[in-house]
């Protein structure tokens, strides 16, 4: 099976010719219609899931936690500008012409890899400077709410996006399996952050970063750096 290559290149000719004001006014609807798609997700899942919360009750939804945010939007909106930056000018190169198996290799490729590095990157974050400089304040949530996964210091949003882009650099990915990639990854976050155990009790046996796995991290700062799965934690013995 191969995707229709014709019509996806003719879609990125189209954004190729995109001005850069046309580029700041797509990138910022993109990221607001998934800040809203999570929030959405969160909300339906909170209502419709009958597991009992993960704690007692979740987190006070703030007037500062909805501008800060916010402002995680506009900092997801600047990354993605600066990968049609790198893109305009040959420093990234997404591929168009691949089969639908080359696309699933490559998502799982681009979770590993990134699950490895964000492992790093969040351990990092708990460094005592860091923490106080950057990440304290995502872990003031230490129950959750549906802002929760954006309630983070611009440096690490930028940071995360960043990284993002650097693998992106090293290896031409498909735009459909970057795109897929992107989408998990919201929706993972999101579920992350329900205060209900989404996944099945069996599934930390396969190693899945589950809802349980990263409410314990809130709970207990010292573990569970992953967020995809929990091969890192288990490896370098922060798994809890």
């Amino acid at each position: 099976m191969n995707f229709n290559t014709t019509e996806l290149s003719d879609y990125i000719n189209l954004f190729w010719q995109f001005s850069w004001p046309q580029w700041i006014i797509f990138s910022f609807i993109i990221n607001i219609l998934l800040y809203l798609f999570s929030i959405g997700l969160y909300l339906f899942i909170d209502k419709t899931c009958r597991k009992n919360l993960l704690q007692e009750k979740n987190h006070p939804v703030s007037k500062s936690d909805f501008y800060l945010s916010l402002f995680t939007v506009a900092c997801n909106s600047l990354v993605m500008m600066l990968g049609v930056f790198l893109w305009k000018n040959g420093w990234l190169e997404p591929g168009s012409n691949l089969s639908a198996g080359i696309i699933v290799f490559e998502v799982i490729a681009l979770l590993l890899v990134m699950d490895f590095l964000m492992y790093f990157f969040h351990y990092a974050a708990h460094l005592p400077f860091v923490y106080r400089l950057l990440h304290g304040k995502h872990h003031e949530h230490v129950s959750t709410n549906y802002l929760s996964l954006f309630v983070l210091h611009p440096f690490e949003t930028v940071g995360f996006g960043l990284m993002m882009l650097v693998v992106l650099m090293c290896y031409d990915f498909s735009v459909v399996a970057i795109s897929v990639y992107l989408l998990i990854n919201l929706i993972w976050g999101t579920i992350g952050h329900l205060n209900r155990e989404f996944f099945p009790a069996q599934f930390d046996r396969f190693f899945v970063g589950t809802t349980r796995f990263h409410n314990l991290h809130h709970l207990d700062e010292t573990k569970n750096f992953g967020f995809y799965t929990s091969i890192w934690d288990r490896l370098f013995g922060t798994y809890k």
